[in-house]
């Protein structure tokens, strides 16, 4: 898919973002008054190979879409803000969520804890909107388990190696010794990309983001989100 769209970089975004919505008017509803419960698509990949800034990318060039902000014990980088990039709370906190059964999954990465809202997610996709998460890949892993949410599994990677330890060096928010870290466990998780249902390459962040709209509008046209009520009374006489 990737090569394919790479012939196509001349298209701009708001004009993909327009047959976004077309494709979704179409493909998903049986009528200009229909509703649908929205797509849950979880993007995962190594620290550093730009999942969450390609979340926030395509909330701003696909229609309907949100991003759903992930919980974190993680103190924020200079550079996030709390409810934008994650919602950051204390351990206790956290702790008390996980007893209430709130977080869809949750997971310990790099020493802090990281989880998904039950609720936010159950109530963007309720309204219709279609969801995109970022999360690590244990987390990933957890909804891969979770079979009712019907969701679209995407690992993102750098072009190679090299590329991922330059990402990480050149944030200037980790220690060595973190980086290091942070590097063994990307391995680990590359290692389980056949898992997800794509894989795309953030070797540029502008195709990149054009790939992962592609992905929105064919599974917003995939058959096994067609209202089948509709084709069998519309077109089948029954």
């Amino acid at each position: 898919m990737g090569e394919i769209l790479r012939d196509r970089t001349s298209l701009s975004l708001p004009f993909l973002a327009t047959i976004s919505l077309g494709l979704q008017s179409h493909c998903m509803m049986s009528d200009p008054h229909a509703t649908h419960r929205g797509i849950l698509m979880v993007l995962s990949a190594p620290s550093g190979a730009g999942k969450t800034s390609l979340c926030q990318a395509a909330v701003n060039e696909i229609p309907n879409l949100t991003h759903s902000t992930s919980y974190t014990t993680r103190p924020p980088r200079s550079s996030e803000d709390h409810g934008r990039d994650y919602h950051f709370v204390d351990a206790d906190t956290f702790h008390d969520m996980v007893r209430a059964g709130e977080f869809l999954e949750w997971a310990r990465v790099h020493g802090n804890l990281y989880g998904t809202a039950r609720r936010v997610i159950e109530e963007i996709q309720a309204r219709g909107s279609d969801v995109i998460l970022d999360v690590d890949a244990e987390g990933a892993q957890k909804l891969m388990a979770q079979p009712a949410l019907n969701a679209v599994f995407v690992f993102v990677v750098t072009p190679t190696f090299a590329e991922l330890v330059t990402r990480l060096t050149g944030r200037g928010s980790d220690a060595a010794e973190e980086i290091e870290r942070r590097l063994t466990q990307a391995k680990k998780e590359i290692a389980q990309f056949a898992k997800y249902h794509y894989l795309l390459v953030n070797d540029d962040f502008q195709r990149a983001l054009q790939d992962l709209m592609a992905i929105f509008r064919a599974e917003r046209c995939s058959v096994r989100r067609v209202d089948r009520h509709w084709i069998q009374t519309e077109f089948l006489g029954s």
